[in-house]
């Protein structure tokens, strides 16, 4: 692996985590306020709207500057965002349905910058490393990226400890805060961002030339929609596509039902709750390694994992014990490490054959993004409707695995009516779907 990949891993890992630590400490916020249960899933949905709304001109954002800039630029969004959310009692006046507004406008904005990061961090690990090292490539940023998720809700349950803000209160810098001790973590991840803002200028610059990137909003949509059709029409970038679409829209899902699962199943508070999520970064660690071994033309092998994965999910119902919480969420978070790997590295490089680094990451983002939209709205709405989460967790789990068993359906019958595109897998040209 070259150096400048593990400079861009690192800025990863600092970015993905605070932005995960930044939901936890919003959602403290708000319950600071006592808002009512679904704008948890506000929060996400705000975010994921950001995704969805730039979709069309990220990716040629990406693709004209260098890789590294770019991450920098959009993770100095972040902290803009970081430091509305900061302020966003005194911008209130203390009125707490504005207050709460412009939380969510906060991590809406946060969400903008994580848009446009997101072609530049993965379009960068197409340009670093040839086609026969993506999966080990995507072994190690995916399993970071999916770490530093998880350690973030760790990290941001850490923070709003009460233990932790009485020792913040020690200090005489920190006394303004004692009624709004959410606000004391906010200041600490805004450090995280700034950290990740320095590691993006060391990332070096790949000399990679991609065509000169059209400007107009017009030209740019309408492209767009064409990069979303090409891979949707490839036989195997459709089966790529909606596999992590489908996975991302779950774990958006998953993170929100664990959270309400620790506290309505297993009697634990918010802070408690998200260390669970801790809890499963263990069997990611192990997923992640061992799908490092999987060659990116044995990827397609893994989707049975994503069945197994939603029956496991249905597991969380049974549990109580701590032993038995442990064990189902190491197991979760086991199976999703060993899924996603590579199968997000078969749909990076699919999409970088067929369109570019920049614009295949960001039409892979807009449908993610648009299924966590729909399942986070799905969640809210089955929350307000007063559902146990045991119910919600079964139907969701159900939902999971008929999804994915039909995809698995649909791949055979593409793999024997269209070999050829599973034949390319492995070439190492680029953009040819739009030459």
């Amino acid at each position: 692996m070259k150096k400048g990949f593990f400079t861009v891993m690192i800025a990863q890992a600092l970015s993905s985590l605070a932005d995960n630590a930044l939901f936890i400490a919003a959602i403290a916020l708000i319950h600071q306020l006592s808002g009512p249960a679904w704008l948890d899933s506000a929060l996400k949905w705000a975010f994921a709207a950001s995704y969805v709304a730039l979709a069309a001109f990220v990716g040629a954002f990406a693709d004209t500057f260098p890789k590294g800039k770019v991450m920098f630029f959009t993770n100095s969004i972040k902290i803009l965002g970081c430091m509305l959310m900061f302020v966003s009692g005194h911008l209130a006046n203390q009125d707490p349905a504005l207050q709460t507004f412009i939380i969510c406008l906060a991590y809406a904005l946060v969400g903008i910058g994580a848009a446009a990061y997101s072609p530049a961090k993965y379009g960068i690990v197409t340009e670093l490393l040839p086609p026969k090292d993506l999966v080990k490539g995507n072994s190690w940023i995916e399993g970071l990226t999916v770490l530093s998720i998880i350690f973030g809700f760790v990290l941001g349950g850490f923070l709003i400890k009460d233990q932790v803000v009485d020792w913040f209160l020690q200090f005489p810098a920190f006394q303004p805060f004692k009624d709004t001790p959410a606000e004391i973590a906010i200041i600490i991840i805004g450090f995280i961002y700034i950290a990740a803002a320095v590691t993006n200028l060391l990332i070096p610059k790949t000399n990679f030339i991609y065509p000169k990137q059209p400007k107009n909003p017009i030209i740019l949509l309408g492209s767009f929609a064409n990069y979303v059709k090409v891979l949707w029409q490839d036989k195997l970038g459709q089966i790529s596509l909606a596999v992590t679409t489908l996975f991302w829209g779950a774990g958006a899902v998953i993170q929100l039902v664990v959270l309400k699962w620790g506290t309505d199943h297993l009697g634990l508070d918010v802070s408690a709750s998200a260390n669970l999520m801790g809890v499963a970064a263990i069997g990611t660690i192990i997923g992640a390694v061992l799908a490092g071994k999987v060659p990116l033309d044995k990827a397609i092998s893994v989707l049975p994992i994503g069945v197994v994965m939603g029956f496991a999910v249905m597991l969380m119902v049974l549990v109580k014990q701590t032993w038995a919480v442990y064990g189902v969420l190491i197991l979760i978070g086991g199976l999703s490490g060993f899924f996603v790997v590579p199968m997000n590295a078969l749909l990076q490089h699919r999409g970088h054959v067929l369109l570019s680094a920049g614009h295949s990451i960001a039409v892979q983002n807009f449908n993610e993004q648009l299924n966590i939209l729909f399942m986070v709205l799905v969640y809210g709405f089955m929350v307000s409707l007063g559902l146990h989460i045991n119910t919600i967790i079964i139907l969701f789990g159900l939902l999971v695995a008929v999804l994915m068993y039909l995809l698995i359906l649909l791949c055979k019958y593409n793999q024997r009516k269209y070999p050829q595109a599973f034949d390319e897998i492995g070439e190492s040209c680029h953009g040819k779907a739009t030459h």
